[in-house]
């Protein structure tokens, strides 16, 4: 059985698009639930879960206030009762055969623990959606992209220098969309809820890799992503000050150099 959660939060018009992309595209021969886990729920939110699609049967779980990224993924996954869970923002649109591709590749694949798939801008050029691990230094180079070389920094951090054509471990996949299973998540444990927000993806991903399991960039199976990139706007340097998404990305991030130290782990064997 597949588990399919959804993360809305404040947007019931994406919400709308992204189910009815996932009813057009998710096979009826494949057996599956739908979670929708709604921060910060609101009464438009609701209608269309539970009235618009009531043909999907969804579950909603209904959050009074925003918990974060990272909390409701996790309420999503202990409401999950499939095999194999499928997370998703509520900003995508899903492709046709995208469910079965990934878990057809992750039934074959049994030491892969994390899958993510290829993401398109809306205009069909491909999204960033794999990376190596942070340093403080990527950071920087991301945020003032005017420091010298700053550009070949950012460049590695994003994996430009590899041929992403085809499927490849890689340190981390975007939270924006990404498949497991309850067995490897038993292993694993739930995301780290000490953050808030950012990071979750880096650390669970560093997480599988440590307990033998494979992060595995999976472009066959595509989906189109909305990416709003909201910690990031047109203050540079003092986006922190004006920007609360910012000044999240900031927290948490120094939540996950102070768990594991600034360097980059060198003892995770892949690609």
């Amino acid at each position: 059985m597949l588990s399919i959660i959804i993360l809305s939060y404040r947007a019931p018009e994406m919400l709308r698009l992204c189910l009815s992309s996932l009813s057009k595209s998710l096979p009826k021969d494949l057996n599956a639930e739908i979670i929708v886990v709604d921060n910060q729920s609101s009464l438009e939110t609701q209608f269309v879960a539970e009235d618009e699609f009531k043909r999907l049967k969804i579950k909603l779980i209904p959050l009074t206030e925003n918990e974060g990224y990272t909390r409701a993924v996790n309420r999503g996954i202990e409401e999950a009762s499939g095999e194999y869970i499928l997370y998703s923002n509520h900003d995508v649109v899903f492709q046709p055969n995208f469910f079965k591709t990934l878990v057809s590749y992750l039934e074959n694949s049994r030491d892969v623990g994390l899958v993510g798939p290829k993401l398109l801008n809306f205009n069909g050029s491909r999204q960033d959606s794999c990376f190596r691990f942070y340093s403080p230094w990527t950071i920087i180079c991301r945020r003032m992209p005017f420091i010298p070389r700053a550009g070949n920094v950012v460049n590695r951090f994003l994996m430009r220098d590899l041929d992403l054509s085809k499927p490849r471990s890689v340190d981390w996949i975007s939270g924006a969309v990404f498949m497991t299973t309850k067995a490897a998540i038993r292993d694993v444990g739930l995301m780290d809820e000490n953050l808030f927000h950012y990071f979750s993806d880096v650390d669970w991903a560093r997480r599988f890799w440590e307990n033998g399991y494979k992060v595995v960039y999976f472009p066959e199976a595509k989906v189109y992503h909305y990416h709003g990139r909201s910690s990031r706007g047109r203050f540079g340097p003092l986006e922190f000050i004006f920007n609360r998404a910012a000044r999240w990305h900031l927290f948490d991030g120094i939540k996950y150099f102070l768990k594991y130290g600034i360097g980059s782990p060198r003892n995770l064997a892949h690609d």
